[in-house]
């Protein structure tokens, strides 16, 4: 068996693209003006953040493309690392702030249970 993530997998991208031409032209002129047409950021730190949120969203192919381009654009290891972990204390920051929400959520009065339709199913509470 071919390991999920295999990188020879981003040669299908190009497959990707031809099923919707317009919508794939449209991310990579924005894709072109972030990182290159725009010089606000230098391109180092552009990478840096890709790094990051590539952690973030989990995506193996950005963090091995984003990693080599940093690398090749000068990145050390402690500074490809650090964007990870900032972006792991910034992930931990929301998870926590997020909690509030537990803590409003368990103060509220409990619902009394909602009654069922009349087909005996009832909605889920939640979708996640």
């Amino acid at each position: 068996m071919n390991p999920y993530y295999d990188r020879s997998n981003l040669s299908r991208i190009p497959d990707l693209m031809a099923l919707s031409p317009r919508a794939a032209a449209a991310y990579l002129s924005f894709e072109k003006e972030i990182y290159q047409s725009s010089e606000v950021l230098p391109p180092l730190t552009k990478e840096l953040i890709a790094v990051a949120v590539a952690h973030v969203t989990g995506c193996p192919y950005c963090i091995d493309v984003h990693v080599q381009k940093g690398k090749a654009l000068g990145g050390t290891r402690e500074e490809i690392f650090e964007a990870v972990l900032v972006a792991a204390s910034t992930r931990a920051g929301a998870v926590l702030s997020h909690a509030t929400h537990a803590l409003s959520a368990f103060e509220e009065p409990e619902d009394p249970p909602s009654p069922k339709p009349s087909g005996g199913q009832s909605p889920p509470d939640c979708f996640c």
